[in-house]
This record gives structure tokens, sequence and C-alpha cells, in this order.
């Protein structure tokens, strides 16, 4: 072995049929035994320790699910943990099925390549089928029948604001429902203001007819004109009101005391006090006593 300058140069392959002194010798990194260039691979010297490192998986033919064999141990120890423990039959269909393009009369497996998301239904086709109208999307009609109207929901409540909003869409979320209730106590509270603000005005304008055709005019607060009616004596708190009654009363009664001939009765206004005068001399002396005789006519 070796050379007489090296004689520990070089080892022998240590196959049997072989022996051959090579220099640079190759140790396999399975059996730790040495060999020559020609057989320095695990087949050409038939290493027993070959697949120590290796990985051998079996598939199982009930769920299709694979099963990793330990080396150096029994096969059939990990198929009897598998079957014990792992062994779904109800995967077998789901790992095997292929899947498939689902528009009408479409055959085509889908695989990574070929796989596009519908935006509107969110499901998997084909590149042919990739657009809505390719394969009748539900999606948009179906999102217009969920969706919930709100002015539909209020004009067919209009006239019942105290009862519950009916939700029959399942997409209304909670605050949906918060913000109909808010919306539904606002209006009702509208209502209330407006109904009490028109009572208020009925009345105001009911007190107002009831002193007009009754001839009695309150006294008004703060020093307020009075103006007396020149026949009969009857206060008003207004020069019109005052025509009116004369009109009304004192003028129909003449009429009627004349034979039905209809006469026109006159009523002369101050210009300083705004307070009448059947008769134009009353309205010159009262001028004159009351305001010093300059009526500024």
């Amino acid at each position: 072995m070796g050379t007489p300058e090296f004689p520990d140069l070089g080892k022998h392959c240590s196959l049997d049929n072989c022996h051959q002194l090579d220099f640079l010798p190759f140790t396999c990194d399975r059996c730790q035994k040495i060999y020559c260039l020609e057989h320095r691979s695990y087949i050409k010297h038939n290493c027993p320790k070959a697949d120590i490192q290796g990985v051998t998986v079996v598939i199982c033919p009930l769920c299709a699910k694979g099963v990793r064999l330990i080396p150096d141990q029994d096969p059939n120890i990990a198929w009897d943990n598998h079957v014990n423990i792992e062994c779904d039959p109800s995967n077998y269909e789901r790992a095997t099925k292929k899947k498939k393009c689902p528009a009408p009369g479409c055959k085509e497996i889908l695989v990574f390549s070929n796989t596009i998301k519908c935006r509107d239904c969110l499901i998997d086709h084909c590149l042919k089928h990739r657009f809505g109208s390719d394969h009748k999307c539900p999606g948009p009609a179906r999102k217009l029948e969920t969706s919930f109207s709100f002015m539909s929901f209020m004009n067919k409540n209009g006239s019942k604001t105290d009862s519950k909003p009916k939700l029959t869409s399942t997409t209304s979320s909670n605050w949906t429902r918060s913000f109909l209730n808010v919306a539904s106590n606002i209006r009702a509270s509208a209502e209330a203001g407006m109904s009490k603000l028109s009572g208020e005005i009925n009345q105001a304008w009911q007190i107002a007819r009831e002193g007009s055709a009754g001839g009695q005019s309150s006294s008004t607060s703060g020093g307020g004109q009075v103006e007396q009616c020149p026949q009969c004596g009857a206060k008003f708190c207004s020069v019109t009101s005052l025509v009116d009654h004369v009109q009304e009363d004192h003028e129909r009664n003449h009429t009627a005391a004349s034979g039905g001939v209809k006469k026109k009765l006159t009523v002369d206004v101050c210009p300083k006090c705004s307070r009448g005068f059947r008769d134009p001399v009353d309205l010159v002396e009262h001028v004159e006593k009351d305001h010093g005789g300059s009526s500024n006519v």
C-alpha cells in the first residue's frame, strides 16, 4: 500500500471483488466504508443503509392522505397509527375530486393558472367565463334584493310613526335599527310641535273672532286706545272692528227701518288718535278740544 516515499498514501476499496488501491478514496456517508471511484455510489456497492435519511410516503386508499414511513421502523406500525388516529374517509372525495368551472356546460378543470374569482358572486371560474355576463352572475341582483331602502320604508310607514320598523333583510345591522329609531323619534317630536303650534294659532284666531263678533273689546295693557260706538256705546280695540260693527248692526237696522232701502253709513276717523265719529261736527269739536285744533288733514 502506498509508495516507498509515502507508504500510507491511498486506501483499498471495501468491495469484496474489487480491493483496488485508490489514492483518492471515497467514504460513504451512510455505511461509513471506503470505496473507489467506480463503486462510490450507493447502487454500485449496494449500500444497506442508503435509505436511512430518505422519506417514504404511502398514500392511504381510504382518505387519500400521505402516510410517512419512518426508517428503521416496521411500516405496519406507522400504518396502524394512521388508521386509528388520522384516517378520515370523508376526505377522499374532496382530495380526489377535481375542481371544475361552475359555468353551465363548462367542464374545464380549474388550476392555479386558469382560475379567476368573480368580483360579484366571489366564485372561481375559468378564463373563458370570468366575466359576470358569461356565467350569468347573480351577484348584483342579489345585492339589490337584499339591500334596505330607507326612503321606501319612510313612505310606507309615514302615518305609523309609533310602530317599530320590520326589517326583513338579513344584512341589516344594529346601527341601521338605531338610526331608524332616532329618525322616528325626531319625526314624532316634529309632528307634536307642529300640532301644538297649530292649536295655539287656532285658539288665538278664535279669541279674535269672538271679540270682534260680540262687540266687546278687552282692555289692552299699557294704556291702549279703546274705540266706542257713537250709537250703542259698545267698545272696540281698533277702528276696523268699530267700522265692521257699525256696518253689520246699525246699517242693517237702519235699512230695515227705512223700508228696505239701504243707506250707506259713513264714519269719520280722527287722524291723530284714530277715533271714529259719525257726525263730522263731533270730529271737529274733538280735534279742537283734545288736539288743540290742529288736525293736519
